[in-house]
């Protein structure tokens, strides 16, 4: 079975053929003998299509160069949860986790990626495969309510198939990744590039994020986009409105940072978010492309014969004293002769105190002396008087009285160390 674009169709597939989990009652009552008999029934239903399903896979056929996307339904796998809630009207809404990967190995395979933006909504697996070959995916299910866990098996088989000639690359700014794999909006994006490529043969040969392709982040605001990257093929040549990309008009337009508009009559999208980017548009032609050159030849892994080995000779001798002169001498002769020309300069070119004395005028230099002569003399004077130091030099007094007070002999910690005197006739003391 190909399959190019998996949706619904697929999902259910997975829920006809996945073994579901045993869940049974524990006791069964209630005042209808008969409905008891049916749940036993239905009980022993579910435990034989378990065991007879437990091996059951999902097998999908796919061609090499074709997009392909599986969707997992929330429905299915709740379902398999609680394989009783229709008998007992119980429905739950849990949310769900997936986790893909190929059997064997912690990642998928390169080609294939899987996309899931909330607990509450589905998952997709998507890619184009490369080349053909088995690919079996383990994909597990979480029920984030009760944490039962749940594992579904899908096996890939691609196929070789010949590459479609033509191909040409889109980008759609309005979109995002998770809502463009449902296959009915692949559906109305395929109608409007086969309008722009005027053919009928028209297929998707892959889709990928803008993200993926190095896009940034949108801001999480209405009207901001990731954008994505929808890749089609066909065995006709391009349209006269997509070799338009090619003219040197619109490329240079586009390097200018210009918003380009659709060129006239070549302006197909019926939906306002699958219009595409003109200056991002690509042209594929795969019969002008030269073949990738052969891969070089595995020998046996044993080397020719060629006589006995002849190591090589010791390397000759090198003199390093060069470099020691140039790394070490020559430094030290400029920091040598840097510390002579500063001793020079400090002490050598020194005026002196004499020879400043001789050049200046003997009336100025009597004055300058004399002032240091009186300055000496004064301090002289100050030194030798015998009179008590000013009461503000003392560490306690009276501001008024210039009474002293005794200090405090008390290692109590609420008492001060220094109390001031009560004055009534104070304005700076405290009254009582």
């Amino acid at each position: 079975m190909f399959l190019g674009v998996g949706g619904k169709n697929s999902s259910s597939m997975s829920s006809a053929a996945t073994p579901r989990p045993l869940h049974l009652p524990l006791s069964i009552t209630g005042p209808n003998k008969m409905a008891g008999d049916w749940s036993c029934v239905f009980s022993l239903a579910v435990c034989v299509a378990s065991l007879l399903g437990a091996n059951a896979e999902i097998k999908l056929t796919i061609p090499v160069g074709r997009i392909f996307t599986y969707e997992l339904m929330r429905e299915t796998f709740q379902n398999d949860f609680e394989p009783l809630t229709k008998l007992y009207g119980r429905l739950y809404g849990d949310p769900i986790t997936f986790k893909c990967n190929l059997q064997n190995f912690p990642d998928l395979p390169e080609w294939l990626r899987f996309t899931q933006r909330h607990q509450y909504d589905n998952g997709f697996l998507y890619g184009s495969p490369t080349s053909p070959g088995k690919n079996v995916i383990e994909i597990y299910a979480t029920n984030k309510r009760s944490y039962e866990v749940v594992r579904h098996i899908l096996v890939i088989k691609v196929v070789a198939e010949k590459m479609l000639p033509y191909q040409a690359e889109f980008f759609i700014k309005l979109r995002e990744i998770e809502k463009v794999l449902p296959s009915s909006v692949q559906d109305e994006i395929r109608q409007d590039l086969q309008k722009l490529w005027d053919t009928e043969a028209l297929e998707i040969v892959n889709i990928s994020n803008a993200l993926d392709r190095g896009g940034r982040v949108p801001l999480p605001l209405a009207g901001h986009f990731e954008g994505v990257y929808v890749k089609v093929g066909s065995e006709q040549y391009f349209s006269n409105c997509l070799l338009m990309v090619l003219r040197p008009q619109h490329q240079k337009q586009c390097r200018a940072g210009a918003k380009v508009k659709a060129p006239g009559g070549c302006n197909f999208c019926s939906i306002p978010s699958n219009c595409i980017s003109w200056c991002k548009t690509e042209l594929f032609d795969l019969t002008k492309q030269e073949p990738s050159p052969p891969p070089p030849t595995v020998g046996p892994g044993i080397l020719e014969s060629g006589g006995e080995f002849d190591p090589l000779e010791s390397p000759p001798s090198v003199d390093f004293f060069p470099d020691y002169i140039v790394t070490v001498i020559v430094p030290l002769i400029i920091a040598i002769v840097l510390c002579l020309l500063l001793a020079y300069i400090m002490f050598g070119r020194r005026e002196g105190v004499q020879k400043r004395n001789a050049r200046t005028n003997q009336i100025q230099l009597y004055h300058h002396q004399t002032i240091h002569g009186n300055t000496d003399e004064l301090r002289n004077m100050a030194g030798s008087r015998r009179v008590p130091p000013p009461l503000s030099t003392l560490p306690m007094f009276n501001s008024r009285t210039g009474d002293e007070s005794p200090p405090l002999q008390s290692d109590s910690p609420s008492i001060p160390l220094i109390m001031a005197q009560y004055d009534p006739h104070s304005d700076t003391l405290p009254r009582k």
